[in-house]
């Protein structure tokens, strides 16, 4: 699956005075604060990152703040359809990564991407396949040799139905090679210390974890899936580098209600721009492995098409959820 990753991209608002000054751009919301559902719990990666935008937006003066509302349930689908159904009046936002596809995929969401107006792509955090050091593979390639001795035989820690299962079922759609999906609560926490323990012998992990918790040989970090290595763990290849043509990212951005007004997107898209551009925000997301990747409303669509279309795909060649 490929991404379109474009940088650069400069806004037009015509009551932009400055970019990066996000109190010099008006528009008429019919609210003093607009409220921007993150459908997962608070703590949360996800929840956290949109936590500090929420703050920087308050301090940068903005002529309308945003308030966080984490409404946690069915594996973001809860918020999502209170997102969805929210009145297009640019007082209602949605955080959103590829969940929203696999759950228009499994049939839990009778909308996708397309049921939203796209405003801001953000950030931008591959996934790192890790293993647990009882396996005692020296490589990538090693783990693949093992799964494709023993198919469906690996256990491989997933939250059923969201990206971190889709993505073992894309992996394994270009590699011949499936593994046993054993479902585990607390996100990538849970499934590192699933790793750690021994009950799996598969499942992502965090850049946190692939710098920290390698040292005594418990915790393996086989490949991250990125376009290029990472500096902050080095000695980690590439899928790509592999010979595996895969990348994989939790992507999170903002969406509107469909039938939000451009004025009202553009106005978003500035604002969140803005808190982008703070130099210490980059530069702490850097340190946990996140970029900052900033698209506009138009990019923003653009890459959605291109990477909702690689799920849909893979879903449907393996007859999966409603390609059953």
């Amino acid at each position: 699956m490929s991404k379109l990753l474009v940088s650069g991209v400069a806004l037009s608002l015509a009551a932009a005075l400055l970019i990066g000054c996000a109190d010099d751009v008006e528009t008429a919301l019919p609210c003093e604060t607009a409220r921007l559902i993150v459908p997962w719990s608070p703590g949360g990666g996800t929840a956290v990152i949109f936590g500090i935008f929420e703050q920087q937006i308050r301090d940068s003066g903005a002529e309308i703040p945003i308030q966080v509302v984490t409404m946690p349930g069915q594996g973001g689908a809860l918020g999502a359809q209170a997102a969805h159904d929210a009145a297009p009046d640019g007082c209602t936002l949605f955080a959103i990564h590829q969940h929203l596809v696999v759950n228009y995929i499994n049939g839990v969401t009778e909308f996708s991407w397309d049921g939203f107006e796209p405003v801001a792509m953000l950030t931008d955090t591959p996934e790192i396949v890790g293993a647990g050091g009882h396996k005692g593979y020296e490589s990538f390639d090693d783990m693949l040799a093992d799964a494709r001795a023993n198919p469906g035989g690996l256990p491989t820690g997933v939250s059923l139905g969201a990206t971190s299962h889709f993505f073992w079922i894309m992996l394994g759609s270009l590699t011949g090679t499936d593994y046993q999906y054993v479902p585990y609560q607390g996100g990538t926490a849970g499934r590192i210390t699933g790793l750690l323990n021994g009950e799996i012998d598969l499942g992502l992990i965090n850049m946190a974890a692939a710098r920290t918790q390698r040292d005594d040989g418990k915790l393996l970090a086989l490949a991250i899936a990125a376009d290029e290595r990472s500096d902050l763990v080095p000695d980690v290849p590439t899928l790509k580098e592999l010979g595996v043509d895969m990348t994989y990212s939790l992507t999170r951005g903002i969406m509107a209600p469909l039938g939000t007004p451009p004025e009202a997107i553009d106005y978003w898209a500035e604002v969140f721009k803005a808190a982008a551009e703070n130099e210490t925000f980059i530069e702490e997301q850097k340190a946990r492995g996140t970029a900052v990747m900033f698209l506009g409303p138009d990019d923003y669509r653009a890459w959605w098409a291109e990477t909702a279309q690689g799920f849909l795909d893979a879903a449907e060649a393996l007859k999966i959820g409603r390609f059953e």
